[in-house]
Formats: structure tokens, sequence, C-alpha cells
């Protein structure tokens, strides 16, 4: 009976023990289920699946992973199809499955993930990487590949780096096509580029499917085209290109992920097939060399034997299943460490469909799937693809393309483009020790072969061959029918502007039909704003003509390279300006005339004053000190002054005063031979300042952008403003003036005007320029053949054409010999104050230094001279001081001198009589002494004892 007792004792204390601990540690179970959803006929299904079955093989086998647990893996084929890959999914939820690895592509994860997010079962996918499943929309599902975001990111480098401007894109038409593209766009964008046409596929499409779309990209103007499709159709797309003569020279192909998959899993590639992708630029996902991933390649072949009826590669996207599965396993073993449970529940929604033949109710939610699916989140492991962790995006950190270039019978690698740095000829790891650099400086790929074995970079585009011709604008002028005339026919056109056009198409290495079309009502002249505008609403495809160059045009159409300088400038009537008995005077204004007297006098009054004490020239009755100071100023103008300088401080003042005169003298002597020797014309007007200020009218050529100029930048009213048409309409306005209906000034673009002066001497151009501007033919916002236009028009420069095309329209030179010149603004102060500055300074100066100067001697003399009274006034010191300088300087030296001597001799007199009473006083201290010793000494009152003499 104890014996009973002492076995149900032991039986509690067992059973209490094993209920504490459970309630501190997860039991591990023996197995977990996963899944794996594949598309088992196709070669990518078929590497991710061996893939995936050795990673689960070499988890199984490491005790260290799971801790003894098992991973049981089951595989359904999705068969290529949306609901068969829904309905295996649904299938492994009725077996407790914790996660299923998969589906392939990118349709079937955007179905399956809806039904991840309801059972709480996480997904993940190595190679579905629609830039949309990282969306917050499916909480479930990771993507354990590169996000082609990244990839997209990488071709829009590319494209720039190159200096492409527009791509063609051919995608399947599904969500993985879709998706990317719209990415690419986006990228493209923030790079000022553009998809200038999408051409989209079925996600199965047929040869002449195929064909119709390449004739349509062939008809194109962009040459630069990417093919994001799937390695099951997309060496189709290649082969009807080549038969199409698509894959010659000048074209670019950029393929995506899905070549470098068929590239690496079947190898070699058939011969025809491999000539159908030379020169083609494709983009492999990065892994970097480690030991894990040269193992796993060396066990490839052995893996794949009896499994495959011919040879299979290990591509990318298989390190990234065989990646998968340790990321899982690591995963689930942290789910453990954490107390997570594999227990599923009933849905009470599937449960109410029992009535059904589903077997709905089968399914159940796994209730430790969000533990789950944030400890794959977490997990941070070194795999065969290199480090393997996520960031706050769901992506794969240390994103990086290797870029390939398709040579022979296989390719090279041209670099490698990484979200740290981009692209580069280095391994991205090499560079994440360095700090990131996107400057355009540091972007590097190796020389590429191009299509049709060519080395030199292509253009990118060529001028599309769609029979269609170029729809060009011309404007339609009345006036000044040198620049753009119409000949014989509606569409014939003559002049300068069309001469520069026409010989810079000729330069063009390629053909391009176009046709004028005249834009105006052949009254007045038309605007050629509105001509621009007419581009960007798609009426016209280019506009020729003298159109100039200004912003607002600039933000509706791209320029070319001006090929004249024209910017605003004022003209007016101008009248000969006769020589007169006072012309002498006309080469200073009134104001620097008085200023230049005034300084005369002060300089003069200033040297009298510095010199008056020293220089005897400079003293004497006060009128001929008058006349002197008048005639040493008035005199320097002609370097004729006949009085020295003796003082320091007026010699420094005199220097700069000549320095001065040198100037003024020059530049009087210059302008008067210029008025005296030059015919002049003159103007009331002086330029665009004059004329704002004044009030009279303004003529414009109609159709400028002078008007809108006038009113919106210099304030101008618009009623002051007179439109005129043609070159007599601006004689004839010039003319009558603003007292007889015509205007002051005509303002319009110095091309017109230097026309029109050329046989009219009597106008002329007031003021400088004040716009710079220039003129240039408009395309549409970032075509490319404005860009060679403009190349053209440099040649035109270079080689001498443009300015032959000119001589031959504009060069006129009836007025050129007449020697006139518009009268030129008279010297004022303005351009001499810096130098009346300097001299007025150096006068003040030199004053204030010489009556520092007398103040000291002053105050030295003063204290010399014991006769002035120290209770005198102030007036009567100052009038004292007055008379001081006034005095010459040898007598105010004496006169201190002899003082200085009178005050020496008084001092030596009152030493003496100071030493006479001190002996006196020594004499009687002598005698009072001597009395005290019982001595008697008498001394005669008469007599007296000599200094130093004893007693």
């Amino acid at each position: 009976m104890k014996m009973i007792w002492a076995l149900m004792l032991v039986f509690i204390c067992n059973g209490v023990c094993l209920g504490g601990a459970s309630n501190n540690v997860t039991t591990r179970p023996e197995s977990v289920n996963i899944g794996a959803i594949v598309t088992l006929n196709s070669t990518l299904g078929k590497v991710g699946r061996i893939a995936v079955e050795a990673a689960v093989d070499d988890v199984n086998s490491d005790p260290s992973v799971l801790g003894g647990t098992k991973l049981r893996l089951k595989v359904q084929d999705s068969n290529y199809s949306g609901f068969m890959g829904m309905i295996e999914a649904l299938k492994f939820m009725e077996g407790d499955t914790v996660a299923i690895i998969g589906p392939q592509s990118s349709t079937m994860a955007h179905i399956i993930s809806f039904i991840a997010n309801a059972l709480q079962v996480p997904l993940l996918s190595y190679s579905a990487s629609d830039p949309t499943l990282n969306s917050l929309q499916f909480p479930f599902f990771v993507m354990t590949s590169l996000n082609d975001l990244y990839q997209m990111t990488a071709i829009a480098d590319m494209v720039n780096f190159y200096g492409w401007r527009e791509v063609v894109a051919i995608y399947a038409d599904d969500e993985n096509g879709r998706n990317g593209i719209a990415a690419l766009g986006d990228k493209l964008a923030a790079r000022r580029c553009k998809i200038s046409h999408k051409a989209p596929l079925k996600p199965l499409p047929t040869q002449d499917e195929i064909t119709d779309m390449l004739l349509t990209v062939a008809l194109a103007e962009s040459r630069i085209i990417v093919v994001h499709t799937t390695p099951t159709w997309g060496l189709q797309v290649f082969k009807v290109a080549q038969y199409l003569g698509m894959m010659g020279s000048g074209n670019v192909w950029i393929a995506t992920t899905w070549l470098p998959t068929i590239l690496e899993t079947i190898s070699p590639l058939p011969a025809d097939q491999m000539d159908d992708i030379q020169g083609v630029l494709a983009l492999r996902m990065y892994t970097p060399d480690s030991d894990m991933k040269r193992k796993l390649v060396s066990r490839w072949s052995n893996l794949t034997t009896g499994k495959t009826d011919r040879p299979l590669g290990l591509n990318t996207f298989g390190l990234y299943a065989y990646d998968t599965v340790w990321l899982l396993a690591h995963a689930i073993d942290a789910f453990f460490n954490q107390g997570g449970n594999i227990s599923f529940s009933n849905d009470t929604r599937l449960v109410e469909l029992r009535k059904g033949n589903l077997n709905l109710e089968a399914m159940s939610i796994f209730n430790g799937g969000r533990l789950l699916i944030e400890s794959i989140r977490q997990v941070n492991m070194t795999g065969v693809t290199g480090q393997v962790q996520f960031n706050s995006d769901g992506n794969l950190i240390h994103p990086a393309y290797e870029i390939l270039n398709v040579i022979g019978t296989g390719y090279r690698k041209i670099g490698y483009w990484s979200n740290y740095s981009g692209l580069s000829v280095v391994p991205p790891e090499t560079l994440y020790s360095q700090p990131p650099n996107r400057s355009s400086s540091n972007q590097k790929l190796h020389p590429v072969i191009w299509p049709g074995q060519a080395m030199e970079k292509p253009r990118g585009w060529v001028f599309p061959n769609n029979g269609r011709q170029l729809r060009i604008g011309v404007p339609y002028r009345v006036s000044f029918r040198e620049f753009i005339s119409e000949g014989q026919g509606s569409e014939m056109f003559s002049g300068f502007c069309i001469d520069i056009f026409t010989a810079a198409i000729n330069l063009l290495p390629y053909a391009v039909p176009y046709r004028f079309i005249p834009f105006g009502d052949h009254i007045s002249n038309p605007s050629c704003t509105e001509l621009v505008r007419l581009i960007t609403a798609g009426v016209f495809d280019a506009a020729v003509g003298d159109i100039a160059i200004v912003t607002d045009r600039t933000r509706m159409a791209d320029f070319t390279q001006p090929y004249i300088e024209s910017g605003l400038v004022v003209v007016v009537p101008v009248k000969k300006s006769e020589s007169h008995a006072w012309a002498f005077l006309r080469p200073f204004t009134w104001q620097m005339w008085a200023v230049t007297a005034a300084f005369f006098l002060f300089v003069g009054a200033v040297v009298w004053i510095l010199e008056h004490r020293l220089n005897d020239e400079f003293r004497g009755p006060p009128r001929r000190q008058f006349m002197t100071i008048l005639w040493f100023s008035f005199s320097t103008w002609f370097f004729s002054h006949r009085e020295n300088t003796i003082s320091s401080l007026g010699r420094l003042v005199l220097i700069i005063w000549l320095f001065v005169v040198l100037i003024i003298n020059s530049s009087y002597t210059a302008s008067l031979t210029s008025i005296l020797t030059v015919q002049q014309l003159s103007s009331p007007i002086k330029g665009i300042e004059s004329l704002i200020t004044s009030n009279d009218p303004i003529g414009y050529q109609q159709g400028s952008f002078a008007r809108d100029y006038l009113i919106n930048e210099l304030g101008i009213h618009e009623s002051r403003l007179i439109p005129l048409k043609v070159a007599e309409d601006y004689d004839r306005a010039l003319r009558d003036g603003p007292h007889k209906g015509g205007v002051a000034a005509v303002v319009d673009e110095r091309a017109y005007i230097e026309l029109f002066l050329s046989s009219r001497c009597e106008f002329s151009i007031v003021g400088q320029e004040f716009t710079k501007n220039g003129w240039g033919f408009a395309f549409p916002k970032d075509s490319p053949l404005a860009i060679d236009i403009s190349t053209a028009i440099l040649k035109l420069s270079e080689n001498g054409d443009l300015q032959r095309i000119h001589d031959k329209w504009l060069m006129r030179s009836a007025c050129s010999s007449q020697g006139t010149k518009l009268e030129t603004d008279r010297l004022g102060l303005k351009s001499f104050w810096g130098l009346f500055l300097i001299c007025g300074l150096a006068c003040v100066l030199a004053l204030l230094v010489y009556l520092l100067m007398m103040i000291r001697q002053f105050s030295k003399h003063y204290s010399l001279d014991s006769t002035s009274s120290d209770r005198s006034s102030t007036s009567a010191r100052l009038q004292t001081f007055l008379s001081f300088v006034d005095e010459k300087e040898e007598e105010v030296r004496s006169r201190s001198k002899r003082l200085r001597m009178e005050r020496l001799s008084n001092v030596n007199r009152f030493d003496s009589m100071d030493s006479s009473s001190s002996n006196r006083r020594h004499v009687e201290f002598s005698s009072s002494s001597s009395l005290g010793n019982g001595r008697h000494v008498e001394f005669s009152s008469s007599t007296s004892l000599p200094s130093g003499s004893e007693a």
C-alpha cells in the first residue's frame, strides 16, 4: 500500500513540474508544414523547385537551425494559371500549412495574397517582383528577391547616362508588366526623360501580334527600346525584330532580368537565337561571390540529375529560391523562441458555408501568422545571395544589378548599378565602405558593342519613316520681306531665315521631309507667340522664321541655337549738329564747368595758405595776394605757373591737382576734337530711359513681342504705343513726330532696325540695346530634332556659311560712308567726381595738418611771450593767433629765439641773487657758533666776504 501511495506522489510531482515548465517553454513539433506553388512546366519553375527542395534537405540535415524540427514541403503546380494557383493555395490551407513559397508570377501573387491576408499565412515569393506587391494592401506578402522598382531605376540611370531622352517600352499587359513600366516612367520623368511610346502585348501573344506591335514601334522616333516581358516569349520579340531589320546599328535594346535568366538556365543558347540578341543590354540581379554560393553551384549538376530531361543551369532566381527556404527556417526558429505555437482556428465566416460542396470549412486561420510574419521581416542572415535583411519598406537592403552586353556566344559585364552609388565599374560591395557619390562624373560604364557591331554610341532616335512630312509653320510677313517672303505657290518661301533653315537641314545625316505652311492673314504681321503656341496644340510640328527666343515662348517649345542676335533698340529721327562760336564749351556740361572752376579757386587758396608763411612769392599787399591766387590757380590748366612751392604739404596738394588737371585737359581735348572734326547727329531722346520718362507716343512693329515687353516689363502705358506694319510706316511716323500724329521713337529688334537704317540716314539708334535675345527655330518640347538643328547651325557658323547668307540678304551700306554718328553725351560731373573727391580730401587733410602745426607753434610762442596777459579775452587771443599765422616764418622764429635768450638771462640773474643771500646766511650762522664757544669775532658793517672765502 505504501508503494502505491509513493507512485501516485511521484506522478503528481511530475505533473506539477511539467505543467510549470509548459508555461515558459514551447514544445516544438516534430515537423512544420510549408508549401510551394510553382509552374512546373516552365524553366524558372523547374529551377525554383530543385533549389527549394535542396534547401529543405539542407535545413533538415542541420539540427542547429530548427532544434530538431523538420520542414515538410509540399509542391503544387499552378500550370500558368492564376485560377489554378488560387485553388492550390486553398488546398494548402486544409493541411495546416504555416507558410507558402511562391507563387512564381506577380499576377498569381496578387490573387493569392488576398487568401494569405484572410488566413494569416505568410507568402514568400522569390520571383514575383511587381513594385505594388510591397504595398500596405498585402501585409502577409514578402518579396525575397529584388523589387522591380530598383531595376527600373537602373534603366533610367542608364538612359540618362548615355544622354538619351525618350524610350519605347514593350511589356506584357499584366500586373507585373504594367506596374513595372509605370515605375520606369516615374524614374525617367525624374531625370527629364520619358516613355514616348508604350507597346503592350497579351501575356501569351502570338507571332502575328508581336509583328504588328513591332511595326508600330518601327514608326516611332525613339530607338531606345526597353523589353520587359517573361522568359516564355521574350526571345520571340527579338526574333521578329531581327526579321524586320530592327536589330541593326542605330538601335538600342535593353532587356530586364528575364533575358539573363534564359542565358544562365539554357547554356549554350542555340546560335540562331544568339544572333537575334547581339548587342542587347540586359540587367541581372547581383549576388556577390562567396563560399556558400560556389558550393551550391558545384552541387547543382548533381541536384538536377534525373529531375529534368535536359541540363538546366542555376540562375539568379534559383539562388533567391534557395535563400528563401533558409530565411523561412530562421524565422520559424525565432517564432518558437518567442513562444509561438502552431495552432489553427476555424473562420466563422467559412463555417456558415458547410452546406456547399467546396469543403471551405476545412480551411482554418493560422493563429501565429502575425508573429511569424514579423519574425520573417526581422531575419538578418547571410545566404548564397549575400546579406538577407529587409528595410522598413519590406525590400532587401543593398539592391544591385549587373549590366550585361550580349556578344558572340555569351555576354560580357560592362558595369554595375547599385542603389548606393548608381553606375560603376567596380563591384557594389567595395563602394559600401565609401561615402555615397551619385554625381554625374562618378557614373561610369565600360564601352558597349551595340547592335550591328557598332562601337559608337547610337543617337537614340531617327526621323520617323512613316511617310508623313513635317508641318512647319512660317509667319507670313508684310514687312521686312528680306527675312521671309512667299514665292510662287503657297508652300514656296525664300529669305534669310528660310535659307538658314534649309542649309541646316542639308547638314543632317538623315532625310527630313517637310513642307512650309504660311501662318498669317496676308494683311498684317502675325504674332510669333501664337505661332509657337500652335506647336503645343499639334497644329504645327515646328516653326521657322524670325522668331525671337523670349521667356514666354520657351515655356511652350524648345528652341534651337540662335542664328542671329537681335535685342530691342530705340530708333529716333536725328538732325545734324552744326558748329558755332561757342562750340568749345560743348565738351563739358555746365555742372562740370562750374565744379572745375570752383576747384581751381579752392586749390589756389589752399596752396596760398600752405605757402604764405614760407614763400615770399605768396606774400605782399592783399591785392597782390588775391591776384597771385587767381593767377596760380588758372595757370595750372596749362602747367605754366611760375610760383615755386616750398612746403611739403603745398607740393603734395599741387602734385595731386596737376594729375587731376591732366585728366580733365586730355578729356576736354579729345571731346572737342571729336566735335569739331566728325559730323554730329543730335536728338532729344538719349535712350530707353529718357523715352520712359516722357509722355510721347512710341511705335512698335505689329506682331512683335516688343509691345508686351514695353507694357509688362517697362511699365509704359498701352495708350502710348502705336502699331506699325511696314518700314514706310516707320519712316512716316518718325518724320511726323509726336506733334503731327507720329511717334517720338520706334522700339524694335536690332535686325529689323539695321535693315531699316541701311537706306535712311536721317534716323539713328540711340542708347544701348536693352534686351539680349536671338532668333531661333521652334520645335515641340524634348524634340531631338531641335538638338540636331542646333548642331547644324553651329557648323554653319564655323564654316562661314552663316555669314555668307547674312551678307546675301541683309548687307546694305548706303549710309556707312558718310561718317556720321549720333552726338555723344557731353562729359559730365559723374565721369570725374572720383578725381575731384581725391583732390578735395587731399586739400582738407593738408589744411588740417597745417592747422595743427600752427596751433602747436603758437602755443610754444605764447608760453614764451610773458608780456601777454593770461586774462586776455578769447577774441583777443584769436586775433593774436591770426596775426601770428600771418607773420613770416623767419620773423616768428627770430622773435622766439630772442624771447628764449631773455628768459635764460633772467633765470641766471635770479640764480646769482639767491646764491649771495645764501652766503650771508652761512656767515651769520658761523658767527653765532663762535660766540657760543667763548670766541669773539667782529665784522665791519661795510665789509662783506667773498663767496667761498673762509672767515
